[in-house]
């Protein structure tokens, strides 16, 4: 029967043991160090925010049990970060290194569990310099949180498996709850659970207090729930739509472009390691290392199919990395492969400076890289840009700000200063496409004046709906050598409602 234990006479958590204290504090060390090092980058950092941060930043502004696209977990830890520190771009990224960095220390403890303290050392070290890691890491996003929650669900897990373990299955509620009110991807962890279980005769042992567990979670989420159903379930209908699989099927490009990301996400060797691991299932068939599968090629399986059917973001398999960063490193181990261990952790660490770094070092000397070499470009130029529009907007008391895309409000209401909260996104829709649509939709204004920002040209589509609309000039921001934004601004004057 399995324990989920290498060894039940030396537990891999018990810190009384002299060498898993010294790879318990060793991982510590490591994680902290690869933490403050990002922290310190963030603070100094000259790349702005993305305008789904900034989105998530106006969330923060009006806590609430669920937001458009996303539950509302993401803009609770934006809101106490930024009441602590203010609303600087650091503080309203401050939580998600913070996140992985405890996210990695759940990874040592999975590992050391089922292993030994030296698995659950490079484990953690991998996971925290996976690629897509430092990338989640600089910036704030709804990852950040489910990757951590996930962690500490399959921990809790695998303790409650264990003899005596009962107690663990309330950590598992405490995990999967906040889990799903962090993304909705956080079923897939409840997915994967339950066809562990029921897949294997000596785990079905475990299914009820599963069950029970994933009652209690459902019970701490179902706020997020209630608050779907008062606004049509519009957070469920984003993330079908997100899905894209009303239009046609099958996309054998999509499915490609989405398997070769992964090797950008998870690490080259990582990733190959990965693949390979079908066909060595001598090891896979061992109970510990057919749990950790059993929490990462589900969710991985889900994405390449769905992306053969529609699309899949690079990011959207990314819990399933969780597990796969033990299960790869063990196999490295037990393989006899074990330097590839530390030279992927080094190649991972390296791609990270290259990245987030050399861009920043190349411009602080004067040579700017092209933006298809600066992976950081999107982030840049809406500093400037919410400057000069609020320069302009200063000129004109009384007016809202109004915009045509839903990403340019969001930066635009960051970046202006006093913060534009009554600012309008323009959509002629008669559906709800985005939290603007549903918490401050421009049919509020009728007989307002704004200053428009303009990006898609819907000038004339505008028109009817104002008493006149005057052009101003245009916006050019660069970005990068060979890469900038136009916009035109517009005065739009006495709204009259949408008219077609």
């Amino acid at each position: 029967m399995a324990t989920g234990r290498a060894a039940p006479t030396a537990p891999a958590l018990d810190l009384r043991l002299p060498i898993c204290r010294s790879y318990a504090g060793a991982a510590c060390a490591a994680v902290c160090a690869i933490t403050v090092l990002r922290l310190v980058w963030l603070a100094v950092q000259p790349a702005g925010l993305y305008p789904d941060e900034a989105q998530y930043w106006f969330w923060a502004q009006h806590p609430a049990l669920g937001y458009y696209s996303k539950p509302p977990l993401v803009a609770w830890l934006i809101a106490l970060t930024t009441g602590v520190f203010g609303n600087s771009e650091f503080a309203v990224r401050l939580s998600a290194p913070l996140l992985h960095a405890g996210a990695a220390l759940l990874v040592y403890a999975v590992a050391a569990r089922l292993y030994d303290g030296q698995t659950g050392f490079w484990s953690a070290l991998a996971y925290v310099s996976l690629p897509g890691v430092s990338a989640s890491a600089f910036i704030i996003s709804t990852d950040a949180p489910l990757l951590l929650l996930w962690s500490a669900a399959l921990y809790a897990f695998v303790r409650a498996r264990e003899n005596g373990g009962r107690r663990w299955w309330l950590l598992v509620a405490l995990a999967v709850g906040p889990g799903l009110l962090a993304k909705y991807a956080m079923a897939y962890w409840v997915l994967s659970a339950l066809a562990f279980v029921l897949s294997d005769r000596a785990e079905r042992r475990h299914l009820g207090p599963l069950l029970v567990a994933l009652g209690l979670a459902f019970a701490i989420y179902s706020p997020n729930l209630v608050w779907n159903w008062q606004h049509g379930f519009v957070s469920y209908r984003h993330t079908e739509d997100n899905a894209d699989l009303a239009q046609p099927l099958f996309h054998l490009h999509q499915l490609v472009d989405f398997a070769a990301s992964q090797f950008a996400v998870f690490g080259p060797l990582f990733f190959a390691v990965l693949l390979m691991l079908p066909a060595v299932p001598r090891f896979l068939a061992e109970p510990r290392a057919r749990l950790l599968a059993g929490f990462a090629a589900p969710t991985l399986v889900m994405m390449l199919v769905l992306s053969f059917l529609s699309r899949a973001h690079a990011n959207w398999a990314a819990p399933a990395y969780i597990s796969a960063t033990v299960l790869v490193v063990r196999w490295l181990f037990a393989s006899g492969r074990r330097r590839l261990v530390p030279l992927s952790v080094a190649l991972h660490l390296l791609a990270a400076l290259c990245a987030f770094v050399a861009p920043a070092a190349f411009a602080a000397l004067g040579w700017p890289l092209p933006a298809k070499y600066d992976a950081l470009h999107r982030l840049r130029g809406w500093r400037t840009l919410g400057r000069q529009v609020g320069a302009v907007l200063a000129r004109y008391p009384g007016f809202h700000l109004l915009a045509d895309d839903r990403e340019l409000i969001a930066a635009l209401v960051y970046y202006v200063r006093p913060h534009p909260f009554t600012a309008a996104k323009w959509d002629i829709s008669p559906f709800v496409t985005d939290q603007w649509d549903l918490s401050n939709p421009l049919s509020k204004y009728r007989g307002d004046d704004f200053l428009l920002v303009s990006e898609h040209h819907l000038v004339a589509e505008m028109r009817p709906s104002f008493a006149t609309i005057t052009r101003l000039g245009a916006l050019v921001i660069p970005v990068a050598p060979g890469d900038e934004r136009r916009y035109t601004l517009y005065l739009a004057r006495d709204f009259k409602g949408y008219r077609r």
